[in-house]
């Protein structure tokens, strides 16, 4: 697949990972080491390491938010208390097994309107063909991805359930921040070819734009 539709375009987002140590991601998601063993699991806000691992698993999200704050220069909370403003408005809810449901798109876009006055616009359905189109009027989109794109698995079993950050793309490629991804291979401005984007996208996600009090 080769999109067409917009020229080249990389817009310059700084960089946050799901976890507090982006170095340390091919061993936490490679299971030899546990994320409550990351030594700077305290800059993330949580109250104990145990915390920290727990929520750190689920918050790519959050961490695409973050992009999108520091790369519109607002203030860019630690990643705890934008979880709990998540869960606040029924972006994140608990569930009674004790797991989490979220990120959910329409109370989560409301509250990046509400709380950060960016455009934050929710498309059920969103083509490859668009996403170009997105990033090339200056927007940032939150795209909903299987997680092995970091290593762009061959045969992923499904798509959907992880967020990444389309910060750019061409005719050939979408250029992604992922909060998951491996240093120095998938985590910033890993360029993903459309044809390999198909096999995790799901269709769906969350454009953001620029804050309404900075547009002419």
């Amino acid at each position: 697949m080769t999109n067409t539709a917009s020229p080249a375009v990389r817009h310059q987002v700084p960089y946050y990972s799901q976890w507090a140590s982006p170095e340390l991601v091919p061993a936490i998601v490679g299971g030899t080491m546990r994320a409550a063993d990351d030594p700077r699991w305290a800059e993330y806000g949580a109250s104990t390491a145990e915390e920290y691992e727990w929520w750190a698993d689920q918050l790519c999200g959050v961490a695409c938010l973050r992009m999108a704050l520091g790369y519109w220069d607002l203030d860019v909370p630690n990643p705890m208390q934008l979880a709990a403003d998540c869960v606040e408005v029924g972006a994140y809810v608990h569930r009674d097994d004790g797991g989490l449901d979220g990120l959910i798109y329409a109370p989560f876009a409301a509250y990046v309107r509400a709380r950060w006055g960016l455009v934050a616009d929710v498309y059920p359905d969103l083509p490859i063909d668009q996403i170009t189109q997105h990033v090339a009027a200056g927007e940032l989109v939150m795209l909903s991805v299987y997680r092995t794109i970091r290593s762009l698995d061959p045969a992923p079993p499904r798509r959907g359930g992880h967020l990444v950050l389309a910060v750019g793309a061409d005719e050939e490629h979408v250029v992604i921040h992922d909060p998951s991804g491996l240093p120095g291979r998938s985590q910033e401005y890993a360029r993903v070819r459309w044809s390999d984007l198909d096999r995790f996208y799901a269709g769906r996600g969350v454009a953001l734009g620029r804050p309404r009090t900075s547009q002419s």
